[in-house]
């Protein structure tokens, strides 16, 4: 194997979600248990063998190890007064194994002070080199569809469900999920905006309650309650990531889009020119 085709394989790899070696040889699981079948038994230890402390990091301090729960996560987000605290807070959680292989923490972009804020799933690769939410292909999609309605990057706030990139862009799991629900739920109610829009199933599931597919959800208005506040209108929709695997359903979201526009006229919330 030459040079290039080294890269590319760890190319493959890091795109796979493989973030360590094991061992300098390929091992056969299937192979395994029956080389251990003719392998001797064990000697029984005469007695326990001493506990093995954690490997230590380069600073001396424990290895790192999730320990946190969605209460810690809930407490923390609790505790922000403001949305640069909860930012602050969101950076320092350390119970999120995700931020373990993920490189940038990456929580939003746009104006905290905009009246409409939308919610995704988690960053990318692009994301996760930049920091921002929706900056590769499917945010590039995103901005064509709110220009396309009169808005842009200034007059909305953006984050996602999850804040660091799941490896292998695979979908955040339930604990992943509960985790960061608790920042998210905070986020929403520091900024407070008068609509909301979810792109893609995670979001629109997690935020919402609900068991049934994007397909079954979107288009339909939902609130979201909150305790003694008025509700905020909530509208479910495509992942731009998937309009660009699925351009048929392009049609859809234009419809989404016109309802979007219709409430905004609805509240009195102005577009762009």
């Amino acid at each position: 194997m030459d040079r290039d085709q080294a890269m590319a394989l760890l190319r493959w790899y890091v795109e796979a979600g493989v973030d360590e070696a094991v061992g300098e040889a390929p091992l056969c699981r299937f192979a395994a248990p029956a080389a251990a079948k003719t392998a001797p038994p064990p000697a029984k230890p005469t007695a326990p063998p001493a506990p093995v402390p954690p490997p230590a990091s380069p600073t001396g301090a424990a290895s790192w190890a999730p320990a946190a729960g969605p209460g810690e996560a809930r407490a923390a987000a609790a505790a922000a007064g403001d949305h640069d605290a909860l930012l602050a807070a969101i950076r320092a959680f350390e119970g999120c194994a995700l931020k373990r292989t993920a490189t940038t923490t990456c929580i939003c972009d746009g104006n905290p002070a905009a009246p409409i804020a939308i919610v995704g799933e988690a960053p990318g690769r692009e994301e996760d080199r930049q920091g921002k939410p929706f900056v590769g292909p499917a945010g590039r999609l995103l901005d064509k569809m709110l220009a396309a309605i009169g808005l842009d990057r200034n007059r909305v706030y953006i984050t996602n469900t999850i804040y660091w990139r799941p490896p292998g862009n695979r979908a955040p799991t339930a604990d992943e999920l509960a985790l960061c629900l608790p920042f998210l739920e905070r986020q929403i109610e520091l900024i407070a905006p008068r609509l909301l829009v979810y792109l893609g199933g995670t979001a629109a599931k997690a935020m919402l309650g609900r068991s049934e597919g994007i397909t079954r959800l979107r288009g339909r208005w939902f609130a979201l309650q909150r305790p003694e506040r008025e509700a905020i209108p909530a509208l479910a929709m495509f992942h731009p990531a998937y309009l660009l695997r699925r351009p048929e359903r392009k049609r859809d979201s234009w419809r989404d889009l016109l309802a979007i526009r219709e409430k905004m006229d609805e509240l009195g919330i102005a577009a762009g020119s």
